[in-house]
């Protein structure tokens, strides 16, 4: 008997042992992929949500830049090369995260590879200009655009985006046609219309509200239901005629298999954070608005974005030309 007990100690020392390993200790690096350069959406939610995550877990996570392919690089890396142990998570954007391989075959990922944790912020699509630039007004920019098919270049965070998809679903409620100018990312596209290098930037609010506060950029329309209340004088599209509400959710998954303690772990923490009036604070200060889905749920999000995306796809696929 006493063989048994003992034998059963050791086991369960051995379960705690691998328990506790499967926990995000004080001093543990996490890596953070980020499929965007510097200065876009992805880093925007980065640079709000890890230094609270990092007090609130005791880790350190280090931000690393794989740009290219509208994020298919980084969640490629994430999907199939990365350790599923918890050091490596990203940050994972919809609609791109689906869009990326509903549009293009090669592309190896589908959201079943990896492990959704939580979607943190869900920030809502806008057109930007230069402070520079002609257009005041979004009446202006959409007469124009009407009076000058294909001659308008819009940039957007790079093909299959939510700004690429958001500038074909004003196209498909229209009769306006645009030239689609993708960068890599939102930073640059935003870039480039305060350089005037481009006409506008269909971009999301989080990104550029500090740059229009500061008066480097102008708002033109929100894609949203209602008017956000930190923009009461900017109009939204469905307002101007155009039944187009979109927008980016950004949030975190894990590689599938990720260790289900860390997965738990790291869901209550980001909760507690979102709970938090100085965390709430910051947010409301970019415009950026919180929209908390974990686990399974956000998984359930993903597969409805999924089917939606598919269908657009499919609709509009056939009549993108050379000039997008």
């Amino acid at each position: 008997m006493s063989k048994i007990i003992y034998a059963a100690a050791a086991v369960a020392l051995a379960l705690g042992g691998q328990a506790a390993q499967a926990e995000y200790k004080q001093g543990d690096k996490v890596t953070v992929l980020q499929g965007f350069k510097p200065g876009g959406g992805s880093d925007v939610l980065a640079q709000l949500t890890q230094p609270h995550l990092q007090k609130e877990l005791g880790v350190t996570f280090v931000n690393q830049y794989v740009p290219g392919a509208t994020g298919a690089i980084a969640w490629t890396q994430l999907a199939h090369q990365s350790k599923s142990d918890g050091s490596v998570i990203s940050i994972t954007n919809t609609p791109m995260l689906m869009t990326n391989y509903i549009m293009n075959e090669d592309i190896r990922y589908t959201i079943d590879d990896l492990e959704p944790l939580v979607n943190v912020v869900t920030d809502p699509g806008v057109i930007v200009v230069g402070k520079d630039s002609p257009f005041k007004t979004a009446q202006e920019f959409l007469d124009h655009a009407k009076a000058n098919p294909g001659r308008i270049r819009v940039g957007n965070s790079g093909v299959g985006g939510d700004d690429f998809f958001t500038t074909l679903m004003l196209q498909r409620a229209s009769d306006m046609k645009f030239t689609m100018v993708p960068f890599q990312g939102d930073g640059p596209s935003w870039q480039a219309a305060m350089a005037g290098k481009i006409d506008a930037s269909f971009n999301n609010l989080g990104n550029v509200y500090s740059q229009v506060e500061s008066g480097n950029l102008r708002m033109l329309a929100i894609f949203t239901e209602e008017r956000h209340p930190k923009l009461p004088d900017v109009p939204t599209l469905k307002e101007l005629g155009y039944d187009v509400v979109a927008g980016s959710s950004r949030g975190y998954s894990g590689p599938k298999g990720m260790p289900e303690d860390k997965k738990q772990q790291f869901i209550a923490a980001m909760q507690k954070v979102a709970a938090d009036p100085k965390f709430k604070k910051d947010a409301e200060a970019q415009a950026l608005d919180i929209d908390i889905i974990t686990g399974d749920e956000y998984r359930t999000f993903m597969k409805e974005q999924e089917t939606e995306f598919k269908e657009i796809w499919n609709e509009v696929k056939d009549t993108i030309g050379n000039g997008q």
